[in-house]
């Protein structure tokens, strides 16, 4: 199946482009962009008095959509779920003793909702071109944070009552984080973009 300049995404830039060839890339895609998700999950900084600490997962979470697309980025932030959903340690708060089910259907539970729902809006975005412009990834990220919190704060209230500080615990202590994670893929992904350019050019 054809794609038109508009569908492509970073991923589509380089290696296989059909056949076994490149159903192993996407393979070996999947599997990076879960260690990854992983990784980025774990570098993360406590916030006192919230349930969510800040971290690198809505960093990677967005840019993989943005970078594989709706679909692969679907299959990538899903696998990432499974793999946790089995017990594996390997979400922002999670350890050997909370986790699985359990911790899904923690404090966090929302926001892994929202990753899912962040990764195909920033994969269909990025497929209609907005991971080239700086200004459209900006707004992108942006977008991708807005639903990433909506679940989140929704089911804070609903898990621990309305009558609890929602925006103090699950908001406000993570907006300058974002806005710094917001900005570096706004700059990252049309500068990779350009690099791609410029090794074909």
């Amino acid at each position: 199946m054809s794609q038109t300049s508009t569908a492509r995404v970073l991923t589509d830039a380089f290696g296989p482009t059909e056949g076994a060839a490149l159903r192993l890339k996407q393979a070996a895609l999947v599997i990076a962009g879960i260690a990854l998700l992983a990784i980025c999950a774990k570098i993360k900084v406590p916030v006192p008095g919230s349930p969510v600490a800040v971290s690198m997962g809505t960093f990677a979470v967005l840019g993989i959509g943005a970078a594989y697309g709706a679909r692969l980025g679907l299959v990538t932030i899903m696998g990432y779920m499974l793999i946790g959903m089995l017990g594996f340690d390997i979400f922002q708060s999670s350890s050997a003793e909370k986790n699985g089910l359990e911790y899904m259907m923690g404090g966090t539970g929302g926001y892994l909702v929202g990753y899912v729902m962040a990764t195909v809006l920033l994969g269909w975005l990025a497929q209609r071109g907005w991971d080239r412009s700086v200004v459209k990834m900006a707004l992108a990220m942006l977008a991708g944070n807005v639903l990433l919190y909506v679940p989140g704060l929704l089911w804070l209230g609903t898990l621990y009552g309305w009558d609890k500080p929602i925006l103090a615990w699950g908001l406000t202590p993570f907006i300058l984080g974002d806005a710094l994670k917001l900005a570096l893929a706004a700059l990252v992904l049309p500068a990779a973009w350009k690099l791609v350019g410029r090794a074909r050019g």
